[in-house]
C-alpha cells in the first residue's frame, strides 16, 4: 500500500488529507490547536477517529503515544545514542519494537519490524516536493499506525530541531 502525505502535515489546527496511490482521500490527520501538549488524530472519510496521538506529559526525553479507542498502541521515544542518523524506538502494546531510522527530517526513513523491512517513507517517488510517501511493504501492517508512527517521528525530530 503506497499513501501520499502533504509535507506541511504537522501544521497545529490545520487538517491534511493522505491519499492513497490512485490520490482517493482516505486519512484524515487532524493538528489540534490550543492544547497543552502536542495532539493528532488520525480519522477516516467519515469522520471516525482511528488513532489519538498525544505527547506524553512529564517525560524526561519527548515521547508521543499512539492511542485507539483509549487503549495505547504504541511509545514513541529517540534512541539515546543515534549520532550519524535518527534513530526512534516504537514499543508496541504487544511488546514487540519497531526501529525507525533514516533521515527523518528529509523525510527518508524506515520502519522494521525485527529486522524486517515494515515500511518505507520517501520524497524520492514523487515529483512535487510538498509531498512524500510512506510505502507499506508488508500485509500485516496496520496502515492507520505505520502513518501515525510517522507523524511522531517526523514530529519529535521537528521539535528536537528546533529546540538545539
Amino acid at each position: 500500500m503506497r499513501f501520499q502525505v502533504r509535507d506541511r502535515l504537522l501544521g497545529f489546527g490545520d487538517d491534511y488529507w493522505i491519499e492513497d496511490q490512485h490520490g482517493t482521500k482516505v486519512l484524515l490527520v487532524d493538528g489540534k490547536a490550543m492544547r497543552l501538549r502536542d495532539t493528532f488524530q488520525i480519522k477516516d472519510r467519515q469522520g471516525r477517529v482511528l488513532i489519538d496521538i498525544h505527547q506524553k506529559m512529564f517525560a524526561l526525553r519527548d515521547t508521543m503515544l499512539i492511542e485507539r479507542d483509549g487503549d495505547r498502541l504504541a511509545t514513541i521515544k529517540r534512541k539515546r545514542l543515534s549520532l550519524l542518523r535518527n534513530h526512534y524506538r516504537v514499543l508496541l502494546a504487544d511488546g514487540t519494537e519497531l526501529d525507525v531510522s533514516g533521515k527523518i527530517l528529509d523525510r527518508e526513513f524506515a520502519v522494521d519490524r525485527d529486522g524486517e523491512l515494515l515500511a518505507q517513507i520517501s520524497r524520492r517517488w514523487l515529483h512535487l516536493r510538498e509531498t512524500y510517501g510512506v510505502d507499506i511493504v508488508r500485509d500485516d501492517a496496520d496502515p492507520a499506525l505505520v502513518i501515525a508512527v510517522a507523524v511522531c517521528v517526523i514530529h519529535l525530530a521537528e521539535k528536537e530541531r528546533e529546540d538545539d
